[in-house]
């Protein structure tokens, strides 16, 4: 069954159940409140299960930030390591050219 046609299915009009009417009417002339369905705990249980999931979420993503950033930092200082080292690498090969070359 495609989507369409189970949503034509769910939302299809359906009769109410056998009573609903008197049901109904009876609740409305005895003047009793219609039952709230509100659950207070169940918001605030909500509402704290996503504060924990932020939080928690959140502090995930700050320390995998602060180690991108360390990483970041080597990696930096590695090139720079590189660098220095070939520079003297290149002037200690200069050297020893010169150093044969006057030999000769």
């Amino acid at each position: 069954m495609d989507f369409e046609q189970e949503l034509k299915q769910a939302l299809r009009r359906t009769a109410p159940p056998a009573g609903f009417t008197d049901r109904v009417m009876a609740r409305v002339q005895s003047g009793r409140p219609a039952p709230s369905y509100r659950a207070p705990a169940r918001w605030l249980t909500l509402a704290l299960a996503a504060s924990v999931m932020v939080a928690t979420f959140g502090g995930l993503w700050y320390r995998e930030e602060q180690q991108r950033t360390q990483a970041e930092t080597a990696k930096q200082q590695i090139l720079l390591a590189m660098q220095i080292t070939a520079k003297q690498i290149n002037h200690v090969q200069q050297k020893v050219k010169r150093v044969s070359y006057e030999a000769n």
